[in-house]
């Protein structure tokens, strides 16, 4: 089976589409702005449309729904960084979207991976961080009592977000080792994606602008063609730091295969007739 996001074939609106982007960037606009002229072109989503240029398509044979971070600490009311990130969840609907990628996942035969992040008593002898990094620790977001130990863990803010157990505990999702800092270099995700010959990506999750764009950038590296599903991830807005989902979207335009909706998304799971 094999299941590709639509593609216009038609050369005369390849060619539309092409002239309006060179045209937009011989004119001195961003590259967003540029994405948005190739939209008036086009009768789909600008980015979208470049990923069809690359040939993306998503099979469950070779592509898989990669969550960063479902946890409570990020995504729920009682979580440490809910007062940074709860207007940006609102605006995405993100937990939302995560959910209905989720069951699209599982109805349509997707495998799901999930990246986690904890933190155990001895990272407190880490002698240098950095500013997120130390409000991690100071504050003891993802905090568990230890590697082998589970005391406290249920419903605490390193525990899945509760309406997310069911797709992650059902048996079939993978959950890999925790990231330690923000990518996936320090976890097993790449050598799970790659037993299960996985080649591409749907990517989501929380922060946008962190853990997300961490593994982007690595899974790239190692040869993976990703998706980022920009409204099914969120991040905060700090008031000194500024909003981090805005740095995100820029990155992902510059880095991603595609950057899409979850509507895009999940029509994009679908089998063919």
């Amino acid at each position: 089976m094999n299941i590709k996001l639509p593609h216009d074939s038609s050369r005369r609106r390849f060619c539309q589409a092409s002239s309006a982007l060179g045209l937009a960037l011989a004119s001195g606009t961003g590259l967003l702005e540029a994405a948005a002229a190739t939209s008036d072109a086009s009768s789909k989503n600008a980015v979208a449309d470049l990923g069809e240029r690359f040939g993306l398509a998503f099979d469950p044979s070779d592509t898989a729904v990669v969550y960063t971070d479902p946890q409570n600490e990020v995504l729920s009311e009682k979580g440490i960084a809910w007062p940074l990130v709860r207007e940006s969840l609102k605006e995405n609907n993100t937990i939302e979207n995560m959910e209905r990628i989720f069951k699209a996942a599982k109805a349509h035969g997707f495998e799901v991976f999930i990246s986690p992040h904890y933190f155990y008593p001895t990272d407190k002898g880490w002698k240098f961080n950095g500013p997120l990094e130390t409000e991690e620790v100071t504050s003891g977001m993802f905090a568990r009592k230890g590697r082998l130990n589970l005391d406290g863990f249920e419903g605490s803010g390193a525990d899945w977000l509760e309406r997310f157990k069911p797709y992650i505990q059902d048996g079939k999702t993978i959950v890999v080792s925790p990231h330690r800092v923000w990518g996936p270099e320090t976890n097993d995700l790449v050598l799970q994606l790659r037993k299960r010959r996985i080649t591409k990506i749907i990517l989501g999750g929380m922060l946008a602008n962190m853990c997300v764009e961490s593994h982007l950038r690595e899974l790239l590296e190692q040869g993976f063609v990703v998706a980022i599903a920009k409204d099914a991830t969120a991040a905060p807005k700090h008031p000194e730091w500024g909003y981090g989902y805005e740095a995100a979207l820029i990155n992902y335009a510059y880095l991603a295969h595609a950057v899409l909706t979850t509507d895009e998304v999940v029509n994009a799971m679908q089998p063919k007739p």
